[in-house]
């Protein structure tokens, strides 16, 4: 969590500086649903779909910082070559899926890797983890990868955060039901519920969910409210989002509340908990200085493929 808000607060600042091209989009407020969803997964073995707001998951799956920074920074040398900016990109040999830009689409590309894994005789076992958020679930194609999901009874995590706005239309605009859990159940899946901001009880439901998961108990569903601390992104302004709730929210920071729990369980000291902020930093730093002095794409030398480019 510590790693991924020191690296959304340089690139947000890389953003503003006119170093970026394309978009920028920040997981503040993201950080403790992103990092619990990701924290119990193996590479390799299981498959993770993060979103645009879940650099902690990605961090937690194992991708190094590096290259985050090659992405946004369009290196060469990053998992897409530079060709795909932001937040585009993966490992799909691995099981780390990059992100669909029509949402749902992507619920559906996790659930495809689950039924291969399936065919291939490997499950029960790998678990499936997709994060999308409270608008993606009014898509056409999340409505019919959930309900794929559950009729083959796949070991899907579809983590539904809610930080209640789709871009700048609120919750009360997008669904009549009274929670989106009431959803959940309306697939068949078994739902969770969490405070997206408390870390502890965020990374308990999350323990629960994918341990059902790989145990065979068929799709779960983790419903995670917090707020996205940030526009939509570095180009949106949040003007939608009314003052009363930004200040709400701002006294329920994860990455804050995350160290206050830590703290008190013992499980860090002050001293390094400002170590681990120190290292970080000089990480991000490090991977950006890195990133800005590698290759371009060159297209008169490419092979145009990204997919298979990388010895696995």
């Amino acid at each position: 969590m510590l790693l991924a808000r020191a690296f959304d607060t340089k690139i947000s600042s890389l953003y503003k500086a006119g170093k970026i091209t394309g978009g920028v989009y920040l997981g503040r407020g993201h950080e403790a649903i992103a990092a619990c969803g990701g924290v119990f997964l193996t590479a390799g073995y299981d498959v993770i779909a993060p979103f645009i707001r879940e650099q902690a998951a990605r961090v937690t799956w194992g991708e190094p910082i590096i290259e985050a920074a090659r992405a946004y920074l369009g290196s060469a040398l990053g998992y897409m070559k530079g060709r795909d900016g932001n937040v585009h990109r993966g490992l799909p040999a691995e099981g780390y899926m990059a992100p669909i830009s029509h949402l749902g689409s992507t619920v559906a590309f996790v659930i495809g890797c689950l039924f291969a894994k399936r065919l291939d005789g490997k499950l029960p076992g790998p678990v499936g983890v997709a994060f999308c958020g409270d608008g993606t679930t009014s898509t056409g194609a999340f409505h019919e990868a959930a309900n794929m999901a559950n009729v083959e009874r796949l070991p899907l995590v579809l983590v539904v955060t809610n930080n209640q706005f789709a871009y700048s239309t609120p919750n009360i605009r997008e669904f009549g039901e009274a929670s989106l859990a009431d959803r959940g159940r309306g697939y068949g899946f078994t739902v969770h519920e969490t405070d997206g901001t408390d870390f502890m009880a965020t990374l308990e439901t999350f323990r629960t969910a994918v341990n059902n998961a790989r145990e065979g108990r068929g799709p779960q569903w983790v419903l995670a409210k917090t707020l996205r601390m940030c526009g939509h992104g570095e180009h949106d302004d949040a003007s939608y989002i009314p003052r009363e709730l930004k200040e709400e929210y701002e006294k329920k920071d994860p990455v804050a509340v995350a160290e206050r729990q830590l703290l008190a369980a013992g499980w860090l000291t002050p001293e390094e908990t400002a170590a681990l902020k120190k290292q970080y930093a000089d990480e991000v730093q490090l991977a950006v200085a890195t990133a800005q002095r590698e290759p371009e794409p060159d297209p008169f030398r490419e092979d145009w493929n990204a997919t298979v480019w990388r010895p696995y």
